[in-house]
């Protein structure tokens, strides 16, 4: 079974932030390479989560405004939005059969999401005990993702870049694959 490694970007730091954009991918963390191709991306339709009272924050609209004009426009436009009916079906589609589920930091992504089900009444389609958390990971091992990378707070390759960090992680400190113990 895979891991997957989320990320949001929102409109707020709170646990009701209005999410803008998500990203997932299925990676292996013993594995070499991650496919973005099969990964999970939407844009989530902010009105509908207005009407919901989700949360806007000031500074968070003014720190997108000193994004790049594309990063930007690739969080904040209004085309190919989905609902969050929508959202959630597929969000759980794709996190069926996860191990792990990966994601920068225990107090963001996972919060928010879960405050989100919550809320609409649905049941999150992970388990608590499989949420991981590559920001601790990076914190005591050092971050070796790429400084200068592309796309960052693009939800989809804020992604790749952080599952791969923990790919590289996992290999230059060695981590056990558990799979080992059963083939020899």
């Amino acid at each position: 079974m895979p891991d997957v490694m989320l990320d949001l970007e929102t409109l707020s730091t709170r646990p009701e932030s209005v999410i803008l954009t998500i990203g997932a991918v299925k990676f292996d963390p013993w594995g070499e390479d991650i496919d973005t191709e099969n990964g999970l991306y939407y844009r989530v339709n902010v009105d509908e989560q207005l009407v919901l009272g989700r949360h806007v924050q000031e500074e968070t609209i003014s720190w997108w405004g000193k994004q790049s004009p594309e990063v930007f426009e690739e969080a904040m436009g209004e085309e190919d939005r989905v609902g969050l009916d929508e959202f959630t079906a597929g969000l759980n589609r794709f996190l069926v059969g996860a191990n792990n589920i990966w994601c920068q930091g225990p107090a963001f992504d996972i919060v928010i999401l879960e405050n989100l089900y919550r809320q609409l009444v649905k049941p999150t389609p992970w388990q608590f005990w499989q949420i991981r958390d590559s920001r601790t990971l990076f914190g005591t091992h050092g971050d070796p993702r790429e400084k200068d990378r592309k796309a960052a707070h693009n939800a989809m390759m804020d992604c790749y870049y952080q599952a791969l960090g923990v790919q590289q992680i996992y290999k230059s400190v060695k981590v056990p694959n558990p799979k080992d113990r059963f083939n020899g």
